[in-house]
């Protein structure tokens, strides 16, 4: 799971395992070491009837609806996205990129536009 965060804007990109580990778990996450201290981010499958998220005790936590939830990771809907608040949030598949970049993308969803490209 990756996370991009700038200004009010939240954005979750999940890969192939961390839908299906989502999908199990209704949880999943991130940690990230900064010396003696580590960031979390969370994605977690709740009652609420929109995206929301919060930050707490060094971890952000998007919570997802569980009926959004079972639709995303059942079906080929790419993400979801909640700009009602002072939070923008969005959560989606991690497509592969078109161009060349050093990163693993092997368990990345295929990317839609590839296929136009092809013909």
């Amino acid at each position: 799971m990756k996370i991009r965060i700038k200004g009010n804007s939240l954005r979750y990109r999940l890969t192939k395992t961390d839908v299906e580990k989502f999908d199990t778990n209704g949880y999943l996450e991130e940690a990230t070491q900064f010396g003696s201290k580590v960031f979390k981010y969370a994605l977690q499958r709740s009652a609420q009837n929109s995206l929301t998220a919060s930050f707490n005790n060094d971890t952000i936590t998007m919570y997802m609806p569980v009926t959004m939830a079972l639709e995303w990771t059942s079906t080929d809907q790419v993400g979801y996205e909640n700009n009602t608040g002072a939070m923008y949030l969005l959560i989606e598949k991690d497509f592969k990129c078109l161009d060349n970049v050093a990163e693993d993308q092997s368990d990345n969803y295929p990317n839609p536009l590839s296929l136009k490209l092809q013909h």
